[in-house]
């Protein structure tokens, strides 16, 4: 389930691009596939070890064109290791609502980044995710939980702050909005049969990807959409 729409970050084949905080990899196996020279960079190590597992095997099964390269670093977001300018895009999905120094984490990403390169910025969108932290404490106060919501406005400001230029921002994963409040209210951890039946829908949807449901999600992402996804520039000279 990708979050980030690749056509609209405008990524091409030999780019190179830094997932961070790219978690079990999602977004950086379809770069991958597409060509682009893809570091896949995370805190877990188990996450990363899964991450180049896949990577291997995407190689060996032909699915990479000869322009694709990728790799896994292991560090922190608010240090990356990493020369300045060093990326032509950045992702970071999901990942600056767990960090509660998320202003440094910005500044970061921003620091790698070339001039007139793009990044893609997605965090749980305030409608839904307010909801559930009204139904439920363990969804976000545990270890490594959500630390704070942000509001649309307040995000842009502050990526603004950190360097960057908003260009264009949707909603995403509709459906999936309903499915987490079902776990608040159940219990996040318990398996339970009315979230055990969303996620066969969930799944079902993704593998199938039917018209009707396609249709849905699309009217209600701007009002349910579970994730904001922004895209940003660095101002400076366009990358060719």
């Amino acid at each position: 389930m990708l979050t980030v729409d690749f056509d609209t970050l405008g990524v091409r084949p030999g780019q190179r691009v830094l997932d961070l905080g790219c978690g079990a990899g999602r977004h950086a196996f379809e770069l991958y596939r597409r060509g682009l020279d893809v570091v896949a960079f995370d805190h877990d190590e188990s996450d990363l070890a899964d991450v180049a597992a896949m990577f291997g095997a995407m190689e060996q099964a032909g699915e990479v064109p000869a322009t694709g390269a990728a790799t896994t670093v292991q560090g922190d977001a608010l240090d990356l290791p990493f020369p300045d300018e060093s990326f032509d895009h950045v992702i970071a999905s999901e990942i600056l609502e767990h960090i509660p120094e998320d202003d440094k984490a910005m500044h970061e990403l921003v620091r790698v980044l070339k001039p007139g390169g793009r990044v893609s910025v997605t965090v749980p969108n305030r409608f839904p995710e307010r909801v559930c932290w009204a139904l439920s404490e363990e969804y976000h106060r545990v270890e490594g939980g959500h630390v704070r919501i942000y509001q649309r406005q307040q995000l842009f400001g502050r990526l603004r702050s950190a360097g960057l230029r908003p260009v264009h921002h949707h909603y995403a994963h509709a459906l999936h909005s309903p499915y987490w409040w079902l776990k608040c209210a159940v219990g996040v951890d318990r398996d339970h049969p009315l979230t055990r039946s969303y996620h066969r829908l969930l799944v079902w949807d993704m593998l199938r990807a039917p018209w009707l449901t396609r249709s849905l999600e699309r009217a209600l992402n701007p009002v349910l959409g579970k994730s904001i996804v922004t895209y940003l520039y660095k101002p400076g000279v366009t990358i060719a």
